[in-house]
This record gives structure tokens, sequence and C-alpha cells, in this order.
């Protein structure tokens, strides 16, 4: 078995991977794949940090465009990410692997409070933490959650797992002839507003030196494929190569 590259990895997905191909909800099997790519790669003794978005159950910067009130729509998307932690927390379990969810929104019943130095004894006991409710504040997305996450915990890498095979000059769906990206460095990500991550979670990466890895987290075994430092997807650091 061939070792890992990394010690300790925060995984970011959004919420519509979950949704597969119904566009909306918790689509089982997809769920059930997600939690074998976590298993794999937990078995290596990775130690696993996952921020998931909810963007399948509920869009806050959608409601607030369409009329209501951006905190109040912003806490209603925390409070999906719940729902998809607790989810994946289930299916990760089923599966004999012991998890902690921690939500920056208190709710006791449901999940620990995040706890930074909780997080990182968890990680070191080889569980897999799932942070959910984003920052926990309004105005900020879950790609924010995902990066002030993973410099608490000191994790050596954030991995964005997406839909495509990872960082393209234009959109590849409209753009067929599109190239993508081996290695960026994060600079030219603003400079050419590409849709990666929004530009507040791209300038923490940056300024705190983290690198950013985006995938392509549908195609079966990736993750373990990046974790064992295969060239797949593209690099994102802070110095130009």
């Amino acid at each position: 078995m061939t070792s890992a590259k990394y010690r300790r990895i925060l995984l970011k997905i959004s919420g519509e991977i979950l949704a597969g191909d119904q566009g909306y909800g918790i689509q089982p099997a997809v769920l059930e794949t997600i939690a074998n790519e976590i298993g794999s790669v937990s078995t290596l003794g990775v130690e696993v940090a996952v921020v998931i978005g909810g963007g399948n159950i509920f869009r806050g910067l959608a409601a607030s465009a369409g009329g209501m009130e951006r905190a109040s729509a912003d806490y209603m998307g925390m409070l999906a990410t719940v729902l998809n932690a607790l989810a994946l927390q289930d299916a990760l379990e089923r599966k004999g692997i012991t998890t902690r969810v921690q939500s920056a929104i208190e709710m006791r019943q449901l999940a620990e409070g995040y706890i930074r130095r909780r997080a990182i004894r968890h990680l070191e006991k080889k569980r897999v933490v799932i942070f959910a409710g984003g920052t926990g504040n309004p105005y900020f997305s879950t790609d924010t959650a995902a990066a002030l996450r993973a410099m608490e915990i000191g994790a050596d890498v954030i991995m964005k797992g997406t839909k495509v095979d990872g960082i393209y000059e234009a959109d590849p769906a409209t753009h067929p002839k599109a190239k993508m990206f081996a290695e960026l460095p994060f600079l030219s990500i603003i400079n050419q507003q590409l849709k990666v991550m929004d530009s507040t979670a791209i300038t923490l990466c940056m300024d705190n030196n983290l690198p950013l890895i985006v995938f392509n987290f549908k195609a079966p075994g990736n993750l373990l494929k990046v974790v064992r430092g295969e060239k797949i997807g593209t690099l994102v650091t802070a110095a130009s190569h």
C-alpha cells in the first residue's frame, strides 16, 4: 500500500454533489460513494476533516437575491449544512468509521459545539471530524469556513472535490476547448476571477500559505490518489510556477 503524502487534510465538498442526478436533496447512493472514498483515505492513517456545503437543500445567496433578508437566508443555509453533516456521519459510521460532527451553531442534541482543541484531539485519535454550520456567521460561505477550519486545525492542504477535473481558464461545459491548469498561484485566481472559491477563502489561503487542490470528486478513487500525491486536478499555491 502506497503511503500518504499528507498527514492531515481538510476535504471540502459542495452540497450539490450529495444531490446526484436528482439535483436536490440527498441521494443515498451518492452518500454511500462519498463515505467509501473518505473511508479509503482514513484507513491509510490520514487525519480527515470535512466541510460540506448546503446548496442541495438551501442556498442563502440565492434566497437573498430573491428578496429574503441576507442574514436570515445565510443562517438557513448553515442549518442545511448540519443536515448534510449528519447524513454523512451516519453513512460513515455504518462503515465502522468513527466520526464527530462539530457545529459552529450550538445544537447540543445533534452535534458538539466547535472547539478547536477538541477537534484536533479527535483527529489525533483518527476520528473523521465533520464541521457543520459554516463559520457560524452570515455573509461567509462554506468555502471560507473550509479555509478557516483548515488553518485552525493545522491541515496540510485543502482538497476541494468538484464535478470537473480541476481549474480551467473558462467553464469547460460551455468552452469544450478550455485549458486546464496543472498548477496555479492564488493571485491568478483572483486576477482572472476564476470561479474556484470565493475571494475571501482564496485570500485566506494565500495569506497563510495553505495549498489548495481542486479535483474531480465524482471519479472513483480520485481522493485516495490525491492523498497519495498523484498529479490529479489543479494544485494552487502562494508561489507561481
